[in-house]
């Protein structure tokens, strides 16, 4: 047992669960937008570029070392980074809450096929079990919507199902560049660059193009805000929120991978559910709490997959130790 609560998994466990409180932040401060009529997902995260190419690219300009990955591969990370986002919180506006709910976790099979075929990762059953239970939990959610609220289809469901899936697909290649970056590369560098280029990608979407009052996206949305503390507080949480998400998701993938992220992601929304209790008083299937403790349990599952190949690591290496002295 004490080989299990090693290091790197309480920090999986406990950085994971602490993400997705992050995660839920920025859900609960996005709908506040939208009760308020605000609806521009590509300057909420403009903002958080912003913070990112200023924070990180000063520590770049301070430490004046030479880049370890090609400039153009955070070109086109930024790309599908930028539009993974905004094609997820698109959806919303025409397909159902939990269909978003249900469509989005393609982006857990996209990244365990990523990481198999490009990074050469080993699933081993305990991994694939884990997967299991923790999907076996979200299914239980799911069924939970279903069958109190979510009845509505949404005014396009077909084009909003078709941008959750295209989304969770930008962000499995997201996560899983990422994460081999920041394994073969920097992560300074990386957040820097993230930043620059969100920012510039983000711009593009926003500022106006060569006609009069038209832009690729949100111009006119932006025109239509009244800014007041209460507008202004939820998209500076938000953008703080996604700050934070980004500068410790390189650290996770790192220690953990894109798959363990995605599954410990899982959780935000049961944390909007205890959110919901404690601070509105609002009541809940007992089934939430439920499938709150298999995600849980499916983590740890998956979590000691690599306690396992930890152990047959040292035990090869003993192995070959013993083979030299003979």
């Amino acid at each position: 047992m004490k080989e299990f609560w090693t290091k790197k998994t309480l920090i999986g466990l406990g950085l994971g669960q602490f993400l997705s409180l992050l995660i839920t932040s920025t859900g609960f401060t996005s709908s506040e937008l939208a009760r308020k009529g605000i609806n521009v997902p590509t300057s909420q995260s403009f903002l958080n570029y912003v913070l990112l190419m200023i924070v990180y690219g000063s520590i770049m300009i301070y430490r004046r070392k030479p880049l370890k990955a090609k400039w153009y591969y955070y070109i086109l990370l930024g790309l599908v980074d930028v539009e993974g986002n905004f094609l997820v919180v698109k959806a919303y506006q025409y397909t159902s809450m939990t269909s978003v709910m249900l469509l989005d976790c393609w982006t857990i099979p996209s990244v365990i096929f990523l990481t198999w075929f490009f990074l050469h990762t080993k699933y081993r059953w305990k991994k694939i079990s884990g997967v299991a239970v923790c999907f076996a939990g979200l299914v239980m959610v799911i069924f939970s919507d279903v069958h109190s609220a979510d009845r509505a289809g949404g005014s396009k469901p077909l084009l909003g199902d078709i941008l959750v899936i295209a989304g969770a697909t930008l962000y499995a290649v997201s996560n899983v560049s990422e994460e081999y970056l920041v394994k073969n590369a920097d992560r300074v560098e990386l957040m820097a660059f993230l930043g620059l280029f969100g920012a510039i990608i983000s711009a593009i979407q926003i500022v106006p193009l060569n006609e009069p009052n038209r832009s690729i996206v949100e111009r006119n949305e932006l025109k239509a805000i009244k800014w007041s503390a209460g507008a202004a507080l939820p998209f500076i949480g938000f953008s703080v929120a996604m700050f934070l998400f980004y500068s410790l998701v390189p650290v996770f993938l790192k220690i953990n991978g894109a798959t363990m992220l995605n599954l410990s992601l899982l959780t935000s929304d049961m944390w909007s559910v205890l959110i919901r209790i404690f601070a509105y008083h609002e009541k809940v299937d007992w089934i939430y709490f439920v499938a709150f403790g298999a995600v849980t349990i499916g983590l740890i599952i998956y979590s000691w997959g690599d306690i396992d190949k930890e152990g047959d690591k040292q035990q090869n290496k003993h192995l070959d130790e013993e083979a030299a002295g003979v």
